[in-house]
């Protein structure tokens, strides 16, 4: 409570803090705007659609999308154009010269991020006008959609893009300004929102024994901490450098490491796995009930369907999914992370690794000590990722929907997020505080005698 009162004590760290609050506020308040001519009173009375694609990008827009919201799409199209832009500056050699450049090249390469969000945005806000224009009430037929076809289309396409953009300037204004990864705590901040609308269906819910309710809390607190353990996980190599002249004197420079995270994919991993699995299944399902009798819909209901009535038809799902998020973990860190590159600047800059020759023999080392951490990173991801699936299936919550959205909503993907992004600000916080002479969050304990 100290370190808290002392945020507001300081006052550029105070204004920043209530910038970021406020941003947050004002994209919370957006979710609740839809787009025009859609009904959301017959929306607000509709339940949402059984797993699908749209889940996941429920999840991350906050709730947003199953309100038909100007913010259906979240900030996910700007973060998904950020990653396409990182994979072509290492393919495409004009894009990585740019890069290269400086400040000027990094403003190029922000503007084209920039475009593609806008393109990639206009095309997913299609597929969602596509799907709600046929959506209706299930209690009296009345249709989501109030307006002609073609006139809703041109209006939700502008009205969906025009929110991105706008989220996308808050998150840009929310790391330049603020405190945090702007992007990162929209994230967090839609995925949290959606807990205490969750607990008070719960609490309504007279069905529930108190005893599973416990079981899903104490499993979610040994997933928390899990998720810590995997987000902070790092493998040192210890670097040594050669002398180098301090005034008139040879001085020894000091030992350093590199610090390779046990989990240098994070999340996105399980966002590509999953969208892979349901994108199929949820384009089928939008074809309409004579889809149902083709043999790839019932391949896809009974042996790619975690929620599968018999155990044994679960485990294509399981099998599979695992296997994408290690190919995924694998290739993520192969974008990021290049071996030769780092060799090559420790040896032009004097640094090696004591036991170790420089260049190729480096190279060597670093990509074998790569390859050693990222399967067991990426095993104990995709553990994290199918907790949901297992809580619900083998603890007999299926029956209970309330359980099973809280299960799924707040597990894995959602969990690491939540996760990542609290450790992150809450770094950033303590550097704030330590550098102004301050005692952060984290206090660490003196050992008696010294």
């Amino acid at each position: 409570m100290g370190s808290l009162i002392t945020i507001f004590r300081i006052p550029e760290l105070r204004s920043k803090i209530l910038f970021t609050v406020g941003l947050i506020v004002t994209y919370r308040l957006g979710s609740f705007i839809t787009i025009p001519g859609i009904n959301p009173i017959a929306v607000a009375q509709s339940r949402p659609p059984g797993q699908s694609f749209l889940d996941v990008v429920n999840v991350f827009s906050g709730g947003a999308l199953f309100k038909l919201s100007i913010f259906s799409l979240g900030i996910m199209p700007y973060i998904s154009a950020s990653i396409i832009m990182s994979l072509m500056t290492v393919i495409i050699p004009p894009l990585a010269r740019m890069q290269r450049e400086g400040e000027d090249g990094r403003k190029r390469i922000n503007q084209y991020t920039r475009y593609g969000t806008v393109l990639l945005c206009m095309i997913q806000a299609l597929f969602i006008l596509v799907w709600a224009v046929d959506q209706k009430n299930p209690n009296n037929g009345e249709p989501f959609v109030r307006m002609g076809r073609t006139w809703f289309f041109v209006v939700g396409l502008m009205a969906i893009t025009a929110g991105t953009i706008l989220l996308m300037w808050i998150g840009e204004q929310i790391t330049e300004r603020g405190i945090g990864n702007g992007a990162s705590l929209i994230i967090f901040s839609g995925i949290i929102a959606q807990l205490p609308a969750m607990l008070a269906q719960m609490a309504k819910d007279k069905n529930i024994p108190i005893f599973e309710i416990v079981i899903l809390v104490s499993l979610f607190l040994v997933l928390i901490a899990l998720t810590v353990l995997l987000s902070q996980g790092v493998r040192k190599i210890p670097l040594q450098y050669g002398k180098k002249m301090q005034g008139r004197r040879l001085v020894q420079a000091r030992s350093q490491s590199i610090q390779f995270k046990l989990n240098s994919a994070n999340v996105m991993p399980i966002i590509f796995a999953s969208s892979l699995l349901l994108f199929p299944q949820t384009v089928v399902g939008m074809m309409g009930d004579g889809s149902k009798s083709w043999v790839g819909w019932r391949i896809m209901q009974e042996w790619l369907n975690p929620f599968a009535p018999v155990f044994y038809q679960q485990l294509p799902y399981y099998t599979i999914y695992t296997l994408l998020i290690i190919f995924f973990a694998y290739f993520y860190t192969a974008i990021y992370i290049n071996p030769q590159e780092l060799s090559e600047n420790l040896k032009k800059y004097g640094g090696f690794v004591p036991g170790i020759r420089p260049g190729s023999h480096t190279k060597e080392y670093i990509e074998s000590t790569l390859n050693r951490i990222i399967l067991p990173g990426a095993i104990f991801l995709a553990g994290l990722a199918l907790a949901p699936y297992l809580i619900i299936n083998t603890l007999g919550f299926r029956s209970n929907a309330n359980i099973q959205g809280l299960a799924y909503t707040f597990g894995g993907t959602s969990l690491l997020i939540i996760v990542g992004v609290a450790l992150d600000t809450l770094k950033q916080i303590e550097s704030q505080l330590i550098m102004r002479n301050y005692d952060g969050f984290m206090k660490k304990g003196r050992i008696k005698g010294r």
